[in-house]
């Protein structure tokens, strides 16, 4: 079956479906972080920050870069941030219709 981009969005998605996912990629915002920054900064365990910079980078949404015996990461195509801020909209104008809907309510 040749390439369909509808694939690769329902795959994007599915790995976008992971809030640790969401908080790696909004983390790496502000640039290149360690795992360990990245683990500090979210208050999650080391290896599970790993376990899924593995998989953004999988999909190619981060790339490392080994210095000494660290591993920094950082986005690899800033166009995802996009996606994360489209998102954020939906979810924005969502609230926007709740509230609403609840002050009608009264």
């Amino acid at each position: 079956m040749p390439f369909q981009p509808s694939y690769f969005k329902s795959d994007l998605f599915k790995v976008l479906s992971n809030p640790i996912r969401i908080q790696i990629l909004d983390t790496l915002r502000q640039g290149e972080k360690s795992v360990n920054d990245i683990a500090q900064w979210l208050e999650v365990e080391a290896s599970s920050v790993s376990q899924q910079l593995g998989i953004l980078r999988r999909y190619n949404l981060v790339i490392g870069r080994r210095e000494g015996n660290y591993v920094f990461y950082s986005i690899s195509d800033n166009a995802i941030f996009k996606v994360l801020d489209a998102a954020m909209e939906v979810y924005n104008n969502h609230l926007l219709q709740v509230r609403d809907a609840l002050e009608k309510q009264e």
